[in-house]
Parts: C-alpha cells; sequence; structure tokens
C-alpha cells in the first residue's frame, strides 16, 4: 500500500542500532539512522536519513562488492575517509561510492555538532561487504538479511 507523504524527520530513528556484533556494534553507539526506504516499503533501494554524533563513525571502514552507495550532506561537517585519502564534506557536498572498486570508506564526524546526510545505496543480493581494518566479513543472503562471519 502506498503511504503518504511525511516529515523524514518523524520516521523511527535508531540510535546505535546496527548489525555488527559486539565489540564493533558499540562504535557505531553515536549513530542515528531513521530507514526511509524500509518505511515506505522500498525493495530496489534504500534511503536512510542519518545524524552523527560528535564524535561518531558511520560504520567500520568497509567497502562493497555490489551496492552501491551515494551519500549527500545536509547538515554539519563530515570527514570523508576513501581509501587512503581524507576529505571534508559540508553541507551540499555528495559523493558516489561505486561497488566492486576494493576502496574503503567511511565517515567520521570530528566537529563539535552532530551531522546529517542522506545514505542511498541498491539492495543487489550477494553483496559482500569487506573491512579491511578488522576480522570481519559479511554477505547479505537471499532473503536480504546480512550474515557475518
Amino acid at each position: 500500500m502506498q503511504k503518504e507523504p511525511i516529515i523524514a524527520e518523524n520516521v523511527y530513528a535508531g540510535k546505535g542500532q546496527t548489525n555488527y556484533p559486539e565489540p564493533y556494534a558499540q562504535l557505531v553507539s553515536g549513530r542515528i539512522k531513521r530507514k526511509l526506504g524500509d518505511y515506505f516499503g522500498l525493495t530496489n533501494f534504500g534511503v536512510n536519513l542519518t545524524t552523527l554524533e560528535p564524535g561518531s563513525i558511520s560504520s567500520l571502514f568497509h567497502h562493497h562488492s555490489s551496492q552501491d552507495e551515494f551519500i549527500y550532506v545536509l547538515k554539519g561537517e563530515l570527514v570523508l575517509r576513501l581509501g587512503d585519502r581524507k576529505y571534508s564534506l559540508q553541507p551540499g557536498d555528495c559523493v558516489g561510492l561505486p561497488a566492486g572498486t576494493g576502496t574503503p570508506h567511511q565517515l567520521v564526524n570530528r566537529s563539535s555538532e552532530d551531522a546529517t546526510y542522506l545514505e542511498i545505496g541498491d539492495r543487489s543480493s550477494g553483496d559482500e561487504v569487506n573491512y579491511p581494518n578488522d576480522p570481519i566479513k559479511v554477505r547479505m543472503d537471499s532473503d536480504g538479511h546480512w550474515v557475518f562471519e
């Protein structure tokens, strides 16, 4: 059933909610993610309105085998770690993160204010996520659930 338009910030936000096992889950405790795509029942791609509190990270440093990601900064200042480079992102800045490049990425809020961004990604089945700095790996099963190894 088609849902009516809403104010994005009214969608339930899970602070620190993650599929990461401990001790990694603790690292994203300052991340507030509103899963807008899930709210509207989107199945081909996801859209998240994400806020990082000061000192928070978006995720572990990672790269995807088959899922593309796109980031658009709405508020605040973020540092994008992209491979061995770092970029300062301000409101209006965006970046596309193509799958299969092997280039890891992560957003970090090093400022003293909250930072908010839109995160858009496809939901390709069979995706694998590698974490070059951590001894874990995750893959998406045929039901669309993440399975950690």
